[in-house]
């Protein structure tokens, strides 16, 4: 079944049958609960604020010290997907390079589709700051993640740099 016919036999209930659908989906299924909460109160900040401890509990969970990256990219997903500004992806991208540094210099040498992981969000979040006119907003944050990463290996910081220096100089 497709969209197509979703929407036609919606069309066909009335507004008490819709509601009580909607409220059975917002009952039943987190993401369509966290989008109408949303949507009903777009409160970004906060919601922002949500998803990087989420991003965060990728890499430093509270319980265990097993590093997720699933959960990370997850939350970022599906931030992306409740119709957010670009300014708030942005900073919930360069969160999620943030903690990949981090967990780094705390935890030493990775793998490499670990680095590869953490260079393409780093390379996503900075077009999408340029594309949206936000290289200003978001230079030093940029830059201070560039630095954090002097003396990685497997060319991390080269790699981070490059980036770095293609949008900004």
């Amino acid at each position: 079944m497709g969209l197509r016919e979703v929407k036609n036999e919606l069309n066909k209930l009335d507004k008490a049958d819709l509601i009580k659908h909607i409220s059975e989906l917002y009952k039943k299924y987190k993401p369509v609960k966290e989008y109408f909460d949303f949507y009903i109160n777009p409160d970004e900040k906060k919601l922002l604020e949500q998803y990087k401890e989420k991003v965060t509990e990728g890499f430093f969970p509270k319980r265990g010290y097993q590093l997720k990256l699933s959960i990370s990219r997850k939350a970022i997903n599906d931030f992306k997907k409740l119709g957010t500004s670009a300014e708030s992806l942005a900073d919930l991208l360069l969160h999620f390079v943030e903690n990949g540094v981090e967990f780094t210099n705390e935890y030493g040498d990775i793998d490499e589709n670990f680095y590869t992981s953490v260079e393409n969000t780093y390379s996503s979040a900075l077009d999408l700051i340029d594309n949206n006119g936000l290289l200003d907003k978001f230079k030093k944050r940029a830059y201070e993640i560039v630095t954090d990463t002097d003396g990685i290996g497997w060319g991390f910081h080269d790699s981070l740099g490059d980036l770095y220096y293609h949008h900004y100089e």
